[in-house]
Formats: C-alpha cells, structure tokens, sequence
C-alpha cells in the first residue's frame, strides 16, 4: 500500500501553491540573501513552467502511466513527458541553492519528496519525472545567465589596504542609528565581536556620537541606511579612521556593492583585517561641501527624496516612494536650466554615481568596481513629458545617446548658472545649492572592511 505521506507534497506544490508559500517564508526572514533566493527561486520556476508547456508537452505526446499502479487523488489528463512538477520544485530548488547554498541545503529535501512522489503515485512514468528535474535544473542556470548572481559578480578585493585586525572586537567602537531597525543586527554583532563598543543612538544624534566615537576607536562603526554611512564615511575620513559599514537601513547600496550584507560578513572581514580603498565624490557649491558614496543628482529626483521623507514615517519607505513618485511625475514644472561642461540646455535630471553602474542582466544597476576613478552621469534632457523621459532612460540603461538622454563616465563634473533653490540629493539626503557645482572624485580616499576571499 502507498505510503500516506509521499502524495502530499506533490499536491501541495500544484500550481507551484507550495513554491510561492515557501518563496514567502524566505522574503519573511527580511535578510538580503534569503530575499533574492525566494526571487530567482520563482524567475526559475516561472522559465521552466514556460519551458515544460511551449516545448514539452506540445511536442511530447506522451501518455500517463496506464494502468495506473498507484492512485492519485484526481488523474491527470494532460501528457506525461515531461513532469511540471518535477521540474518546478527542481527548478525552484536549484535557483535558491544558486543564490544562498545554506537555503538551498533546506528547501532541497521537499524538492526531492515532490519530485519522488511524481514516480512513487504513479502520475508519470519515472523516465518522465527525471526530464523534468532536468530541464528544472537546466531552466535555473539559463536564469543566472540572464541575470548572474550577486556571487559571480563580487566586486575586485583591490586596491588592498593596512587595517587592524579584531579578532574580539576590540577596539571597534560601532555607532548605530536606532531608526533604522538595526537591534537585530546590533545583537548578533555583540555576539561575534564580544568587546566591541556599540552605541545605539536616535538619528539626530549621530553625527555627534561619530565624532565622539572617533576619538577613541582604531576601527570607527557604523550601522544604518546610506545617510548614516554618508555621516560615518565624512567623520573617517577627516579622522583618518578605517570604516566598518553593517546595513542596517532599507537600501544599503554602499554596504551591499562592497560585499557587506550581515554580521557575518563584516566579522569575517574585521578579525582577518580584511580591508580595501574606495573612491568617494565629493560636491561643492560656494563655501558648502559634502562627500557622496553612492550617488549624487540634481533635477526631479532630489524632489522625490524630498517628498518620499515626507511620508516614509506615516505609510513606510516604499508606499512613500510610490506615493512620491506619482506626485512629482504629475505636477506641473519646468525642466532645471543648468550649463553642464560649458554647454546650457534644460535638464529632468542629472544623476552621478560614484563608480561606474552595471546592469546584472536584466536587473537594476550595481557597481562592480568602487575604485574605478570614474563619475557615472547619466542626464535626462528636458522636454514635454518628463515620465516618458525618465522611463525611457531607466529602461535603456547604459545607452550612450539618444534624443531623450545620454550617459558618460568622467572624473570630474561642473555645472554652471544653477538657480537659487536648486535641491541636490546625495545618498539619500537633501541639500540646496546655487551657481556653480563641482563633482569629483577623491580616489581611494577612505578604508574599509569586507571579507576578501583567499
């Protein structure tokens, strides 16, 4: 008699019921990898979906097992070749281990049950389900091809830089920004880096627990979104402090294209002194200065960050984006007037990161190289529509030129006649600037951790 057991997981995973449930109990841990595992873990699954119905069951008129030796509960009446189950939890399985081995390792014993039960009820020949596992695995590694995982994509361990190893901790003193919802992770570190010093502040007090915690740190910490890095990475540097970044924020673009995604990583990193040079830009406007990590923009953007704080504590930071971003696209304005290189012509926006972004196939862009020396500016030219505008460029990417917008990498930029009012957003904060605006790099100018393979 069949085991009672083994039907189970195959009709919990029909129409990938099963996939999507435990896809949202890996978004539910909220840590980066278990997050982008549950992503292509579904992308894989949806390609060998596809790939089951346009090529094998249209193609392969193969029968159901006949008679059938085990029943299952409702007889299929679609072909046998090749199983969709199989290859879904195959697929699925697969996608996960690709992006985070230690999920893969969970989610592969339940793949391995659907996939078993597909022979054992005898639902399809055994030949049938291993297609299908095949064609799962092959439907997952075609994905990392359209789009490659964080892995394969690591940013260079270079320029190496002198750091002080920690192997306890001590002598860290890592200042976190309690706004950011970094108790979790504050908790972990103290259990890696057990003489480590953590001072847990509101975000009105961090710059001047920085400054603070500079006088007495060889390793100044910190633990927020990128505003927060933004304020460490200022006090570093005039400190001459190597920095120690944990993601603590909702973005985290700086900590997450260094190779910081937990405590684990950033332990790892401080008790082998593991550090590297970055570049950092910098802007100056008149007698007014500040450094960027990440990006820094003028036009409808620095708008949208504005309008985005003004609802981020009421609705969350996502809905706020959304809400923002309907908001300012809608609004009647005029493009900036701005002489970008000695030449004027009206601009929706004109954005600069600091080291070139790439494209991970069809995702969005991350940068692969923090000391590349370059300015990543990409400018979208003024006109009627500046929706149409915007996305057209967000979709085109790297493109160079088009009538709508252009892309250079340059080591240092100047705008000129720039209005009274003018908003200018860096890594998330706001500022106003007016006249002349200078971007630059300031090469390898700061040190930091991550953990650099052997």
């Amino acid at each position: 008699m069949t085991p009672p057991v083994l039907p189970r997981p195959s009709h919990g995973a029909n129409h990938g019921a099963l996939w999507f449930a435990a896809a949202a109990a890996l978004a539910a841990t909220r840590t980066p990898r278990a997050r982008r595992a549950a992503t292509r873990g579904l992308a894989s699954l949806v390609l060998a979906s596809l790939t089951v119905d346009a090529l094998g069951r249209r193609t392969v008129r193969h029968p159901r097992p006949v008679p059938v030796i085990r029943q299952v509960k409702r007889r299929p009446v679609t072909a046998s070749f090749p199983s969709g189950h199989a290859a879904s939890a195959a697929a699925f399985a697969t996608g996960v281990a690709l992006e985070s081995p230690a999920w893969g390792i969970v989610v592969a014993p339940v793949a391995a049950s659907v996939v078993l039960s597909r022979a054992h009820s005898g639902a399809h020949h055994p030949g049938d389900v291993l297609a299908g596992a095949a064609l799962g695995v092959g439907a997952a590694f075609a994905a990392r091809s359209m789009v490659p995982t964080r892995g394969q994509v690591a940013p260079p361990a270079r320029p190496r830089a002198e750091a002080p190893a920690l192997p306890d901790g001590e002598g860290l003193v890592l200042v976190a920004n309690t706004a950011a919802g970094s108790a979790e992770r504050v908790r972990a570190l103290r259990d890696a880096l057990p003489r480590a010093e953590v001072v847990e502040c509101e975000p009105g007090d961090v710059p001047a627990e920085l400054a603070k915690a500079a006088t007495r740190a060889r390793v100044l910490g910190v633990c927020g979104g990128d505003g927060t890095v933004n304020a460490a990475a200022r006090v570093a540097l005039r400190s001459g402090l190597p920095l120690a970044v944990l993601p603590g924020g909702t973005l985290n673009h700086f900590a997450y294209d260094l190779g910081i995604e937990d405590v684990r990583d950033l332990a790892q990193a401080l008790r082998a002194g593991d550090a590297v040079r970055v570049d950092v830009g910098r802007y100056s406007c008149g007698g007014q200065h500040g450094v960027f990590l990440n990006t820094c923009s003028v036009g409808v953007y620095p708008e949208l960050v504005r309008e985005r704080e003004r609802w981020s504590h009421r609705i969350g930071g996502w809905p706020a984006g959304v809400l923002a971003a309907l908001r300012v696209l809608r609004a009647d304005r005029h493009p900036l007037e701005a002489e970008v290189q000695g030449r004027t012509r009206p601009l929706w926006l004109l954005f600069a990161g600091n080291g070139t972004y790439h494209r991970m196939g069809l995702a969005p862009g991350r940068r692969k190289d923090l000391a590349d020396g370059q300015l990543d500016v990409r400018v979208v030219h003024g006109g009627r529509r500046p929706a149409v505008r915007l996305l057209a460029a967000a979709v085109a990417g790297p493109l160079t030129r088009s009538p709508a917008h252009a892309a250079v990498q340059v080591g240092r930029l100047r705008l000129d006649h720039v209005a009274p009012g003018t908003l200018l957003a860096y890594d998330g904060e706001v500022t106003e600037v007016e006249g002349r605006v200078t971007l630059e790099k300031l090469p390898e100018a700061l040190t930091v951790y991550r953990p650099i393979p052997a």
